[in-house]
């Protein structure tokens, strides 16, 4: 699986600087202990885990676990019986223990430039415990979700935190989200209480964040679900008392942690994305590092913003998605040159397979040649990365995500269910768990099985395609399923679906994605009106404003075509197959014989959208 050697040739290697003070210098050493983790879990994570603080200890094996549906029910156990609190891991052991109270945890960029906050890690561990006792105040306790739905601010941390350090289950909804997508996934995960903000600014656009959330919380109660409880942080009036809402007794300063077992409720997947959770919040408080947050967007005020940054906060490990990266190629490399960006060290990139010319733009110009590019590839579900190089130790393919991460097993499948070996494309596939992976989707063991482990028993299925080369590199080749991963948000074609078909003008959808030069993929839509309809602008800007307001503005159509019919199988079947070679103009459509009217096929090449919406 994992060569013995890195080939030498036709790769790029991090410099000797580097590689004298990376954790994992060779990659011989990753060899080495990628084997001792795969092969030796408990002595591999055990190490890891004395970093940390334990009150009780785990009883039983370290890890055990069943992927195989056909044996049973589908667990993973690790550590069963083992208690501590992340929190205090985060805050207090380094505050009390490594002494890094007075050490910056966050520096916050707000969206214009000037607005700016400093937070210690004391300074952050008084806020958690402050908003930690007004959760407890408001009846939170071990176990209850916590709906949190907050532009990139200091408080977003602090709410997580707090949440962790009662053993409350924190669901982050993504601030882009519409008030249908924030209500579901409130009702969802039943969370007794909203937190959130009055709004923020995205460039020069007000979100109006309270009139969504109170639209939110009514849509709740039109479905009889109602959420007593909202705290709302004034985060534009900047007001001297920064929450508001159901916020007494006033609220004490010191908050004891409560001890969580690492197999309590299951966590949270429906709700957002994990990068903010495993690499800006947990992750480097973890280690005792220190992060930027910054709330606005790469071109605002102007398309320099990045390396502003990077050079005002001496940023050395710089972790973005390849659709921003592709966004500011666009505008050459005069804006990047304009900072010195001496303190980077490391490029990383997530949310996407990144195409060799955004790595290359991102490597040569960005770092110079001297920064490696750390192209991640992982899931909420894993936790982690799982796909990924080590900065000084993993020579580097440009667009590949390289070799698998300690713990993980990956394997590549083909249609019928058989590992393929050597160079080889297939179905992207885990063969046993780590510490960090899911252990169920809240409330519905049953879809977690059926979604992750039904189709190949045995096997964690991660819904990706990939590509193994002669070298033994991993190349990821997108979503498998019927998904889009749009400007890195995954979005399900079946939803976006829905949507359009709620309009009256409109009888059924189809959705599929269309490669773009900065989002990676856009959604092209094909619709099918109801009889004595006409297509028109008018009713194209109607269904652009549903998809919006059902799902958020990240969903917003980029092109809708007008078709008569679909392409169906004689079972009734939409051919989505087709429709992606029609959305992209390509006439070789492969074995079309199962369609019930062939005819539709150029009817719809001659329909198609060449401009963007």
């Amino acid at each position: 699986m994992i060569p013995d050697k890195a080939p030498g040739e036709h790769v790029l290697h991090a410099s000797g600087d580097l590689k004298k003070e990376a954790h994992i210098p060779s990659f011989e050493k990753y060899k080495e202990l990628y084997i001792r983790s795969v092969e030796s879990p408990e002595e591999f994570w055990g190490d890891v885990a004395k970093d940390f603080f334990w009150k009780t200890k785990y009883t039983g094996k370290f890890l055990d676990y069943n992927f195989d549906v056909t044996k049973g029910e589908i667990f993973v156990k690790c550590m069963e019986g083992a208690t501590t609190n992340i929190c205090y891991n985060v805050l207090d052991r380094n505050i009390y223990e490594m002494k890094l109270g007075d050490k910056v945890a966050f520096y916050w960029e707000g969206n214009e430039p000037g607005d700016e906050k400093t937070v210690t890690y004391r300074e952050l561990l008084q806020q958690v415990c402050k908003f930690a006792n007004v959760l407890k105040s408001q009846g939170v306790k071990k176990g209850d979700r916590v709906s949190i739905y907050m532009p990139m601010v200091v408080e977003l941390v602090v709410a997580m935190l707090a949440c962790a350090r009662i053993g409350a289950v924190h669901s982050i909804v993504f601030a882009g989200f519409s008030a249908e997508s924030l209500c579901e996934r409130i009702m969802d995960s039943q969370c007794c209480i909203l937190i959130t903000a009055d709004g923020f600014y995205r460039g020069d656009k007000l979100i109006n964040l309270k009139l969504i959330a109170d639209e939110a919380l009514q849509k709740c109660r039109d479905k009889s679900f109602t959420v007593e409880k909202c705290i709302m942080l004034k985060h534009l009036t900047k007001e001297d008392e920064a929450w508001s809402g159901s916020l007494s007794p006033p609220a004490k300063r010191a908050c004891p942690d409560l001890l969580v077992s690492l197999t309590p409720a299951p966590q949270l997947y429906n709700i957002g994305w994990i990068t903010g959770h495993s690499y800006i919040t947990y992750g480097p408080l973890a280690n005792g590092a220190t992060s930027v947050l910054f709330e606005g967007l790469p071109t605002y005020p102007d398309v320099s913003r990045m390396w502003e940054i990077v050079d005002k906060y001496h940023i050395s490990k710089f972790y973005t998605a390849p659709t921003a990266i592709r966004l500011l190629m666009k505008y050459g490399s005069e804006p990047v040159q304009k900072y010195k960006r001496t303190s980077l060290k490391i490029l990383g990139t997530v949310g996407e397979p990144i195409n060799p010319e955004a790595w290359q733009w991102y490597y040569s110009v960005v770092g110079e040649k001297r920064c490696p590019v750390v192209d991640t590839f992982w899931q909420t579900e894993t936790g982690g990365h799982v796909m990924t190089p080590l900065p000084a130790a993993t020579p580097m393919k440009p667009g590949s995500a390289t070799f698998p991460f300690f713990g993980v097993v990956p394997a590549i499948l083909n249609e019928s269910g058989e590992e393929l070996e050597g160079p080889s494309e297939g179905y992207l596939v885990f063969k046993q768990p780590w510490p960090g992976v899911m252990r169920t989707v809240y409330g519905n063991q049953e879809r977690f099985e059926t979604t992750y482990f039904k189709k190949f028993p045995g096997y964690y299925v991660t819904g990706d395609g990939c590509r193994r080369d002669k070298d033994g590199y991993y190349w990821i080749t997108g979503r498998i399923d019927d998904m889009l991963n749009v400007s890195g948000h995954l979005l399900s074609t079946a939803e976006v679906e829905s949507a359009l078909v709620e309009h009256e003008a409109v009888a059924e959808a189809a959705v599929v994605g269309r490669p773009h030069p900065v989002k990676g993929e856009s959604l092209y839509c094909f619709v099918t009106l109801n009889d004595g309809i006409n297509y028109n602008q008018k009713l194209e800007g109607e269904l652009k404003k549903q998809v919006r307001e059902k799902i958020g503005a990240i969903a917003t159509p980029d092109y809708i075509q007008n078709a008569p019919s679909l392409p169906k199988t004689r079972s009734g079947k939409i051919m989505r197959r087709v429709l992606r070679k029609i959305a992209c103009n390509e006439r070789d459509l492969g074995d079309v014989s199962t369609l019930a009217d062939s005819s539709v096929i150029e009817q719809l090449f001659d329909n198609r959208c060449c401009t963007a919406v």
